[in-house]
């Protein structure tokens, strides 16, 4: 099952998550050359901005690529799933083969979290997490966690088409 089939299914299913209570976003100046509604990255800081109209940005904690596993440039959103279920792409499983081919959206034990904003580039997305901990550090395989309060928050902010760049 590919990945976007398998966010498709979790969210026809519909199957509850728990979030984490504390938020890590606040808005901060932001003089980018970019414009409104743009998602900004920025890996060494580790952290995602959401550019607003007014000269400042919601700026999230993100955790990001471990070092050998990070991207960077432009991608768009193409997909937003609620609860999404999660299937491991190949590099992953090579890595760790004991895993299921499907984790379905709101297990314990998938790290998609309570949203997903999949990128039109290979198999990456902007997700929640179910380990609040790794929220600040080089933790993925080249995708974007943040906080499930602050995924929820973003996801009702962007639309499918939403630029994102990816900065060091």
């Amino acid at each position: 099952m590919s990945i976007r089939a398998a966010f498709t299914l979790a969210a026809l299913v519909g199957i509850a998550f728990t979030t984490h209570a504390a938020s890590a976003r606040e808005v901060v100046p932001f003089e980018g050359r970019v414009s409104p509604g743009t998602i900004v990255i920025k890996t060494a800081e580790r952290k995602l901005y959401y550019v607003r109209g007014d000269g400042t940005a919601l700026r999230y904690r993100v955790a990001v690529g471990k070092p050998g596993k990070q991207w960077f440039g432009e991608a768009q959103i193409d997909g937003k799933y609620v609860r999404p279920a999660w299937s491991p792409p190949a590099e992953v499983k090579r890595d760790n083969p004991r895993l299921p081919d499907v984790i379905p959206g709101g297990a314990p034990n998938n790290p998609m979290g309570a949203r997903a904003l999949t990128l039109n580039l290979d198999e990456y997305a902007i997700h929640g997490t179910n380990r609040p901990s790794s929220i600040g550090t080089f933790a993925s395989y080249g995708c974007i966690r943040m906080l499930n309060e602050d995924i929820v928050d973003l996801y009702d902010q962007v639309s499918v088409g939403t630029r994102v760049i990816v900065e060091r």
